[in-house]
C-alpha cells in the first residue's frame, strides 16, 4: 500500500524514516513535505485539502497519518474517513482538546481528571480577580493554536495582567488569545506522555521529556522545543500506572461518552508534583521534537500501531520497542525565536554510525543542494544502551552538520544524565 504523511517538519520526517523500511508500505508520499523528505518518498502540493482528498481518493491511499495540529482542527481527519480513507488522527471536535484550552480544561473538569485550579474568561476584571488570588508565579494561556507558544508563566501579578489584557484587545496571539485560561502554576518535572489510541483502547509510549527553553539550563525564551529524550528516568512504573488510570483512561471514556471518540496520539503535557501527575495540556498529535526520539524507539509494529488506531482494532496489535534510550538536539537558526533568517547551505559530513541520524525540518533543496531556511533546522538524533550513550551519539551526529548561525543546547537530556550518573 502507498501512504500519505501530511506535514512538513521533522516529526514528519521521522515518522517517514521510521516506516521507509517496512515492507507492506510500496511507496510514501508527503504534503507538503521539506526539502529533505524527498530523500524518502515524494512530496506533494496542491491548492486546497479538497484536491488532496480526491488524490487520496483516485490513488486509493491506503493510510494517511496527520502530523500537525492545524489540519486537524480543521477537520481533514473528517473528510479523509468520510471519503473511505484510512485516516490516523482525531476528527475536528476531538481536536478540541487542543484547539482551545478553555474546552480541555473545562473537560479535565467534568470528567475529575487532576489539573490545575484556572478560569476560562473573555473578562480581563473577571481574570484580574482570579490573578489576584493565586500565589506567584502565574500561568495565562491563550485559548487556541499558537504553534505552541500560547504561554506566559507570569513572575508578578502586573505581568499577569498584562499578558491577560495584550491576548484580549488581540495584541499578543490575534484571535486565539480573545479568550484566555490563567491557572496557578504547579512546581514539579514535566513529562511528555503519548497514548496511540482507537477510541477506546491505547497503548502509552515511552515517557518523554522537552527542553522548552533556548538556551542552556532552561534559561531563555519558550521555543517549540530545543531537545528531547526517552524514555525519562524520572517516570516510575507507579506514576506511569497513575497517568494511565488518572488522566488517559478517564479522557477516552469522556471522548466517546461525548460522542467524540478519540482516534490518533493523544499528547499529554504532565507536571508532577509529590509524585502525583496533573495535566498541563493536551496536544492531539505526537510531540516535535519529541517524535524524533520515540520514532527510532519501535523495534518492530509502528505501522500495526498505526493501522490498529485508524481501524479501530488495537487490542489486536503486537508491537515491540528497544529496550535504550534515544536523545534528540535541535539545531536553529540563528535568530530563533526572534525572527526569521535568510537562508544558509548546509554542509553535511558523511555520518558512520547506524545509531545516529539527522532529521530535517526547516529545510529547502536547490539543486543538489539544501539550505537552512529559518527556525528549527533539523534535530540530530542518537540511540544507546544508556542516556549518556545516546546523548553523545547525537552530539556527535550534530558534529556531522554546519550552516551560519547555528544554535543548539549544550545540554540536552541534563536531568536524567545527572540521574544515571548518580
Amino acid at each position: 500500500m502507498e501512504i500519505v504523511i501530511v506535514g512538513s517538519g521533522a516529526r514528519e520526517y521521522s515518522i517517514g524514516l521510521a516506516l521507509q523500511q517496512e515492507c507492506r508500505i510500496d511507496g510514501i508520499y508527503f504534503y507538503p513535505g521539506n526539502g529533505a523528505t524527498s530523500k524518502l518518498g515524494k512530496n506533494i502540493q496542491f491548492a486546497n485539502d479538497k484536491e488532496f482528498v480526491d488524490f487520496a481518493i483516485k490513488e486509493s491511499i491506503g493510510l494517511v497519518i496527520i502530523g500537525p495540529e492545524a489540519p486537524l482542527v480543521d477537520g481533514l481527519a473528517d473528510v479523509l474517513r468520510e471519503n473511505g480513507i484510512l485516516t490516523f488522527g482525531p476528527s475536528a471536535k476531538a481536536a478540541r482538546l487542543e484547539g482551545s484550552k478553555a474546552y480541555m480544561k473545562d473537560f479535565a473538569k467534568r470528567y475529575d481528571i487532576p489539573t490545575a485550579r484556572f478560569i476560562q474568561t473573555q473578562d480581563y476584571e473577571e481574570a484580574t480577580k482570579f490573578i489576584e488570588d493565586l500565589n506567584l508565579p502565574v500561568v495565562v494561556k491563550a485559548d487556541g493554536l499558537c504553534a505552541g507558544k500560547g504561554v506566559i508563566i507570569a513572575q508578578s501579578y502586573e505581568e499577569a495582567k498584562l499578558s491577560v489584557k495584550e491576548m484580549l484587545n488581540g495584541k499578543s496571539f490575534g484571535e486565539a488569545g480573545k479568550k484566555v485560561v490563567v491557572e496557578e502554576f504547579l512546581d514539579g518535572f514535566e513529562l511528555s506522555v503519548f497514548a496511540m489510541c482507537d477510541g477506546k483502547d491505547f497503548i502509552v509510549l515511552p515517557p518523554a521529556q522537552d527542553h522548552k527553553r533556548l538556551l542552556k539550563g532552561d534559561e531563555g525564551p519558550n521555543t517549540g522545543g530545543m531537545g528531547a529524550y526517552a524514555p525519562s528516568p524520572l517516570a516510575n512504573e507507579s506514576l506511569i500506572e497513575k497517568i494511565k488510570n488518572n488522566i488517559i483512561k478517564p479522557t477516552l471514556e469522556g471522548m466517546e461518552k461525548d460522542g467524540n471518540p478519540f482516534i490518533g496520539v493523544l499528547f499529554c503535557g504532565i507536571m508532577v508534583v509529590k509524585d502525583e501527575p496533573y495535566l498541563l495540556e493536551f496536544n492531539v498529535r505526537f510531540g516535535d521534537p519529541e517524535c524524533e526520539v520515540l520514532m527510532p524507539l519501535f523495534k518492530r509494529g509502528l505501522l500495526d500501531c498505526l493501522l490498529g488506531c485508524a481501524k479501530q482494532d488495537l487490542k489486536n496489535v503486537s508491537y515491540e520497542l528497544e529496550e535504550g534510550y534515544c536523545v534528540g538536539v535541535v539545531a536553529a537558526s540563528k535568530d530563533y525565536p526572534y525572527k526569521s533568517c535568510k537562508k544558509e547551505l548546509i554542509s553535511i559530513k558523511n555520518q558512520s554510525n547506524e545509531d545516529c541520524h539527522i532529521s530535517y525540518a526547516g529545510v529547502i533543496k536547490e539543486g543538489m543542494e539544501l539550505y537552512a531556511s529559518g527556525g528549527r533546522i533539523l534535530v540530530a538524533v542518537g540511540k544507546g544502551k544508556s542516556v549518556r550513550e545516546a546523548t553523545n551519539r547525537a552530539y556527535e551526529a550534530l558534529k556531522s552538520v554546519e550552516f551560519n548561525g547555528m544554535q543548539f543546547r549544550e545540554d540536552i537530556a541534563y536531568q536524567a544524565l545527572k540521574l544515571e550518573e548518580q
